[in-house]
């Protein structure tokens, strides 16, 4: 843009074979990164193949993004998953991807508590639900002066 500017050219961006600038094949890949490979459209996986033929560390980087969602959603066995996860820590740690840093600390720092999703397969969103119920019905009232009467309600309302 630099060099048509100054030779007071109009600039003409370059052309992928499907049409797309650059600046198009990024924003409009960005959808397709949010699923997974066999859920893409035909024009999606295209679009997927250009992307990572220029961006070869975007597509390692999709990859160890789905591989994690993978071991999540497909793993049954606590002692399996943590295999999983351990290998799919040290392909992070390979790959020296920064932004996969926070992710890997807290699975190394919380593994045991993340392995006991697989025992059973729950999580605590119920309560995580419930304790913004509360936060909201609370802020809704600016506070709470009588601790037993709020609590009253609040059994009254949820229970």
């Amino acid at each position: 843009m630099e060099l048509a500017k100054t030779a007071k050219k109009r600039w003409v961006p370059e052309l992928l074979e499907n049409g797309d600038t650059v600046k198009q094949l990024l924003a409009r890949s960005r959808y397709l990164l949010f699923k997974r490979e066999v859920n893409w459209t035909p024009s999606q996986s295209h679009r997927a193949e250009l992307l990572f033929g220029l961006y070869p560390d975007l597509e390692q980087a999709y990859k160890l993004s789905q591989g994690l969602s993978i071991i999540l959603s497909t793993s049954k066995d606590r002692i399996v998953a943590f295999k999983k996860l351990a290998i799919w820590y040290n392909q992070v740690e390979a790959a020296g991807f920064k932004s996969f840093n926070t992710i890997s600390r807290t699975i190394q720092n919380n593994y045991q508590t993340i392995l006991n999703y697989f025992t059973n397969r729950s999580t605590n969103a119920s309560a995580e639900s419930f304790n913004a119920k509360i936060k909201a019905f609370r802020s809704q009232f600016r506070g709470v002066r009588n601790v037993k009467f709020f609590l009253f309600r609040l059994a009254k309302i949820y229970a």
